[in-house]
Parts: structure tokens; sequence; C-alpha cells
């Protein structure tokens, strides 16, 4: 019997991680009963992030909180507390883009989620962890920001509208009245490391996915830039060229300013839910998200996942939706959409199709066991 540790990421815009996890593990035992199998949903800063820690971390409680949503409609969110009176805000579930009925590249914002923050710090949160993937926004964390007591203000002294449209119009950073980080800190868990502005930065890399077109990128940056200028003239150290300030539409650029610090969010949810130990009493690994392409190198899920397999020397198989670059770290791959015969057949039935993929894993892993065991001492 061998130990098999699951542990994928969302398929992002088709299942849960936890569901995904499920799928995998119940494809493995198809082929594979006599292991056990632990389940390990991951994340790493985006979609998904709370949930991840609300399985793994015994005794979190979740509260609830309705915020203003990122089109300025109400949302019901939440937010999670942890034994050791940290909170975990989630900007996916009060800001995010699966938010919005259609997408706003200039009107979408951040204020739910500095609500939400608002809410965890009233009710005691002695340390944030602030999840940031999903955005819906390219607002610079500026809701966040007033949400939490800074003032933006045109040149007549008026608040400017909320997000990247009102940015354009700041002539003035108020931060006195910001609201004091907890005792523990603000830490943002995120594993993107994009500047706030250029080539690499949060208009032109991510402004696409968010509806901008090419001219609504130029409008966007300069709103950014804008907000930047404000912001140090406002007595803010912080650099727009600052790795991870462009994360989220640029909300890491808005929580640095705070005085929040950067995480790398799927090492600090794998520590959270102990995933290092768990690996290293396992027997193969199984991780996956919904597109493995050259972003996933630079520090997703299953890049993480495979250096903790690695380190621990035990082989490390990778389930991912699509591949779009060579997955080089792992023992073997599946794609369902390959084993669907295309990419809508699989993102229509993902469950079906992670279970396949679950499957062919596990045949490949006793394929290379099975040699493992022939050869010669």
């Amino acid at each position: 019997m061998s130990t098999v540790a699951v542990a994928p990421d969302s398929f992002k815009g088709s299942a849960s991680a936890a569901a995904i996890a499920g799928a995998l593990a119940d494809g493995w035992r198809s082929v594979r009963p006599g292991d056990r199998v632990v389940l390990a949903p991951m994340a790493d800063g985006g979609e998904g992030t709370l949930d991840a820690f609300a399985v793994a971390v015994p005794g979190a409680v979740r509260h609830p909180v309705r915020v203003e949503g990122p089109d300025g409609r109400a949302v019901d969110a939440s937010w999670l507390e942890l034994p050791d009176g940290a909170a975990v805000v989630e900007l996916a579930e009060t800001s995010g883009i699966g938010l919005l009925d259609a997408l706003a590249p200039f009107d979408a914002h951040t204020i739910g989620f500095g609500q939400a923050i608002a809410a965890a710090l009233d009710s005691g949160a002695t340390r944030l962890l602030l999840a940031i993937g999903g955005s819906a926004s390219t607002d610079g964390g500026a809701g966040a920001l007033t949400a939490l007591g800074a003032r933006l203000l045109d040149a007549a002294g008026r608040p400017v509208p909320p997000g990247n449209r009102g940015l354009a119009a700041i002539a003035r950073v108020d931060l006195s009245g910001l609201r004091a980080l907890p005792p523990g800190g603000a830490h943002i868990l995120s594993d993107v490391t994009s500047p706030l502005l250029g080539q690499t930065g949060a208009a032109a890399v991510f402004g696409p996915q968010k509806g901008a077109s090419a001219s609504d990128v130029a409008s966007l940056e300069e709103g950014l830039a804008r907000f930047a200028s404000a912001a140090t003239a406002a007595g803010s150290a912080v650099d727009s060229g600052a790795p991870g300030a462009g994360a989220a539409g640029g909300t890491g650029f808005g929580l640095l300013v705070w005085g929040a610090t950067l995480s790398a969010g799927s090492t600090a949810v794998g520590e959270a839910i102990g995933l290092p130990a768990t690996i290293a009493t396992a027997d193969a690994v199984v991780t996956g998200e919904g597109r493995y392409d050259s972003q996933s190198a630079a520090g997703k899920v299953p890049e993480y996942v495979a250096g903790l397999a690695v380190a621990a020397d035990v082989p490390v198989y990778l389930a991912a939706g699509s591949i779009a670059a060579e997955p080089a770290s792992f023992a073997a791959s599946a794609e369902p959409a390959t084993l669907a015969g295309g990419t809508a057949a699989a993102i229509a039935d993902p469950l079906r199709w992670a279970r396949a993929a679950g499957a062919a894993l596990a045949t490949a892993h006793s394929a290379a066991h099975t040699h493992a065991d022939a050869a010669p001492a």
C-alpha cells in the first residue's frame, strides 16, 4: 500500500480545489484501491484560499459579512478567523471578477475587500492574511484603502469616483486616517511578482483579462501612475516597481502603501495546512491546476508542490485541464482536455475528466513502480 497526497489548486472557472482533489483521488483509487489517499486541496492566494484554510485548520470560524461588490451591488461574503487570532480575507469573495455580470475595466473596484478587512479588524483580528487573486478591477487597491480610512481627493477636495476611472481625477491622497495595522501585521498572499506599472505591470498584463482594449490599457496605466505619484506625495515610501505591487490590478500596491508585507501565496497556504509534512511521509504526490503554462513555473501551486516532493524524494504527478508549457518537474502528466477530446468537453464536466486524469496518473505510477521493483538490485 502506498500513501498518496493529492494537493491541487482549483480548476478556475470550473471546479474548486476540494472538488478536484476528490475527483483525482477517486480516479486514483479506481486503479489502486489499496492506496491510502490524503486530500490536501491547495490555493496560491487566489480564489479558494479561504476554503483551503477552512478545511485544513481545525477550529477555524467563518464570519459572514455584507460588503459593496466590485460593481457597487451588495455581496454576501465572509472572512475566516483562525484559532491563533489571525484572519484570512479573500479578495475573490468580495471584489472578484466572478462577481461581475459584465466586465468593467474602469469602474470595478476593491471597496468591498477593504470593508471585509475592516470587519476582521473590528472583531479583534491580531494578524491578517490577505489573499488577493481573482480581482475584477485595476484600481491599484484604492478602493480597499478608502474603506480603511484613506481619502482620494480631486482638485476641488471632493472624493474621486471608485475604480480606475477615479484615479485619473486624483489631485491629493490623504493617508492620515488609515486604520492601524493589527499587532501581527498584514501579509499579502500572492504569487504574482509584477510591478505596478510598465510592460509587465497591472494594466498591461492583467488589464485585458478584465475587459480592457489596447487603448484602455494605456488609460488604465495613466490612472495607476497618477495614483502612485499622489501616494508618494502623501508620504508613502512604496516604490511602484516593487515586486507584487501589480498583483490583483495593483491591489498589492495599495496594501503595501497601508504597510502590509508580501508573502508567497502557495508557501503560506502550504505551511498553514501542513503540506510539507504530509508530502514527507507520502509515496507519491498528485497536484494540478486548470491551465499549466509559463506562469505556472513562476511559483504557482503545481511548482510549489513539486518542489516539496523533489526535496522529499517523492515522485510527483501533474493533472492540468490544459498544458501549455513543458511540465519538466513531473514524473508524468495527464491533461483532461486531451482525455475528453477537447477543452470544451473537459470544462463541461470537469470532475469526470479529473477522475480520468487521476486514473491515468495512477496507471503511470503503477507502471513505474512495477518497473522499479523488477529492476535488478
